[in-house]
């Protein structure tokens, strides 16, 4: 049997787009004498669609878009994933289906089993899960057809009680299909392959895995499918976060290859920039603009835009106070002539000045403080949307993961973008992909990477005088967020004590701040927004 894997990028709600996508791939299916094309999971109405589900007509829509395909699937048999209605008295409206269309009709329905609600999933709040097991018969091969997470089933942090596939190989199937929307992280490639490859080798069968690629505003999609043998060995891998499109002989597998591999700031690089350039097509936006100060953090921001949507696309707007030093500006305008971005400087000193003079009666009598710090900042945030207005720009964010955690950022200051690019990278990763975007030649000017951060809004400030030292700070926010470690088991790991309690302190009292924040570019195992969600009043 002949399959084709189709590894399409969806867009959300896009019935017209998707199934345009979908039928011009069946059409290659037929070409190629494939006798089924297999899509990604809910790739009827792109995933993840949230509430959507809840409209009535949303649903509709998906039945419409499922119908417009059936015509063309006289030849090649197809394998789509799509919310279907469940018809039981009880349970909730909808199931996540997996639907087998041939010569014009819906032949087979399967729905999932294991429905994830930990990190960005929570689909237990819009599906019912399956509660029965049966494989495909076609073409006298039977099908353990599942999806995505019904494969994870033996996970050991996730430990589900149902076991889908062990169900289904009762059966005695002759291979498994998986149509996934499995995420990006950066160390998620690898423990992905681990559950195929084991779940291959308990089976003893050979495994086709389609997943989606693509970017939904902060959740990206790396595709990476692959067909393995019944040893777990990849027989055929489809590329990473591209579409593709390649067929395969179920009954007649290829020889054995090499996974590629890649190191973990090569896959941060490759994920951002997918994730900037389909956030921006999607949305129809063509043009960027961001602050650039002469730091790391908008540098590596500034190189990112340059490279996802051209370097002429991307504004640079220098905005220099009274405590900016003179490198600092001069850098900034060495990177943009680097990026060949347009750049404008206006300095702040006259309007920071005006905001002092207008409050000079209330603020008579403090010291100059965090209050004048911060007018700084949102003075350049003022002056950016101005430009966005009035010239078409669209601000990005250029906040790292390290200063939103301990709330080392303005509100409606240094906060202000509609996309954080880089606000789920620590400031020690962020240096990392500094060395990594300079591999091949100098783009961001060394001065930058080297000299000591610092928000240069009082003079001769360094981050250091308010933060431990990045590396130190880092790896305590690591086991705090990403590992969920309280402060006790951190400061055993021989952590200083006080410098622990102080930092989780201040993660703790800044999710305020985080949740009017942008959406952020997901690359790790516990991104700020969607997949980390803290009450903001609370004793913890």
């Amino acid at each position: 049997m002949k399959i084709a894997l189709c590894q399409l990028n969806y867009t959300i709600a896009d019935f017209e787009g998707n199934t345009s996508l979908i039928i011009d791939a069946i059409k290659k299916a037929e070409q190629n004498a494939c006798d089924l094309a297999v899509f990604s999971e809910l790739s009827i109405c792109g995933y993840p669609p949230d509430d959507l589900l809840d409209y009535e007509h949303f649903i509709k829509n998906c039945k419409k878009a499922v119908d417009s395909i059936l015509p063309f699937t006289q030849q090649t048999a197809v394998i789509i994933g799509c919310p279907s209605p469940n018809s039981q008295s009880s349970g909730r409206a909808l199931f996540n289906s997996a639907l087998l269309l041939h010569e014009g009709k819906i032949v087979s329905t399967r729905h999932k089993t294991l429905l994830p609600t930990y990190d960005i999933f929570d689909e237990a709040r819009y599906f019912e899960p399956n509660s029965g097991f049966e494989c495909i018969d076609f073409k006298g091969q039977k099908i353990a057809l599942t999806i995505c997470e019904d494969l994870w089933d033996e996970t050991e942090f996730l430990n589900y009680k149902q076991h889908p596939l062990q169900e289904l190989l009762k059966q005695k199937p002759d291979f498994i299909i998986n149509i996934a929307a499995s995420p990006f992280n950066q160390y998620k490639k690898e423990q992905r392959l681990k559950i195929l490859t084991d779940q291959c080798q308990k089976a003893q069968l050979p495994l086709i895995y389609v997943n989606q690629v693509g970017a939904h505003t902060d959740v990206i999609f790396d595709g990476d499918s692959k067909v393995l043998n019944k040893n777990g060995d990849i027989v055929l891998s489809l590329k990473s976060f591209e579409t593709d499109f390649q067929c395969i002989d179920i009954e007649s597998l290829p020889a054995v290859i090499q996974s590629e591999t890649k190191d973990n700031i090569a896959l941060i690089h490759e994920a951002l920039i997918f994730g900037i350039r389909n956030y921006f097509q999607k949305m129809g936006f063509t043009k960027a603009i961001l602050g650039s100060s002469g730091g790391i953090d908008s540098a590596v921001v500034q190189a990112l835009m340059s490279e996802a949507i051209g370097g002429d696309k991307v504004m640079a707007m220098m905005m220099p106070s009274e405590y900016s030093s003179e490198g600092s500006v001069s850098d900034a305008v060495q990177l943009s002539k680097n990026l060949n971005n347009p750049y404008e400087i206006v300095k702040i000193s006259p309007i920071f000045e005006a905001f002092q003079v207008g409050l000079k009666p209330q603020f008579e009598g403090t010291e100059f403080n965090l209050a004048e710090e911060n007018m700084q900042a949102r003075t350049r945030a003022v002056l950016l949307m101005a430009m966005s207005n009035k010239h078409n720009y669209i601000l990005v964010n250029t906040s790292n993961k390290s200063e939103m955690a301990v709330g080392y950022t303005t509100l409606y200051g240094d906060m202000c973008g509609s996309l954080s690019i880089i606000g789920d990278l620590y400031k020690t990763e962020v240096y990392q992909l500094a060395q990594y975007i300079n591999r091949e030649q100098e783009i961001i000017p060394n001065e930058i990477i080297y000299k000591a951060p610092s928000a240069e809004l009082r003079p001769n400030q360094k981050d250091s005088d308010s933060l431990p030292e990045y590396d130190l700070l880092d790896k305590i926010l690591y086991e705090y967020i990403e590992n969920r470690e309280s402060a006790e088991i951190i400061t055993s790991m021989g952590y200083d004590t006080d410098i622990v309690k102080r930092i989780v302190k201040l993660v703790n009292n800044n999710e305020f701040k985080r949740f009017q924040a942008p959406p952020i570019l997901r690359i790790s195992s516990k991104a700020f927004g969607r997949g980390r969600r803290i009450p903001l009043v609370s004793r913890f």
